[in-house]
């Protein structure tokens, strides 16, 4: 079984395809949760229903090692803090990064694929 760790376009992109999840581990990072949750538009419903798709998703917290993690992909790139920190928590959970996003693609630092590549 393969670990995934889902970036937030990632974890939206499935929300809006009604994508099944393929039988693997999969994890978000706290910062996703930050990231889908603040939207000021969002409805209870829509709260309600993002909470019941994330809560198959192990969630992961800011730790001591994804921090330090973090602080050397900074210093190293032009990578949003954000995306820095999703970046670190799938270095340190060893997980396949899950993202929408050219720039982390792009970035060579993280094992990155689409969504549609989950298998």
């Amino acid at each position: 079984m393969k670990k995934y760790l889902l970036d937030t376009n990632a974890v939206i992109d499935a929300l809006n395809k009604g994508f099944k999840f393929p039988n693997n581990e999969y994890l978000i990072s706290v910062i996703t949760e930050i990231e889908l949750f603040s939207h000021s538009n969002l409805t209870l419903q829509d709260r309600e229903n993002l909470k019941s798709a994330i809560s198959q998703f192990q969630s992961i917290e800011l730790t001591s090692s994804i921090k330090e993690e973090t602080i050397q992909i900074r210093q190293i790139s032009r990578i949003k803090l954000p995306d820095s920190i999703i970046i670190a928590t799938a270095i340190n959970k060893n997980a396949i990064l899950v993202t929408a996003d050219k720039q982390l693609i792009n970035s060579q630092i993280v094992k990155t694929i689409l969504l549609d590549e989950l298998k």
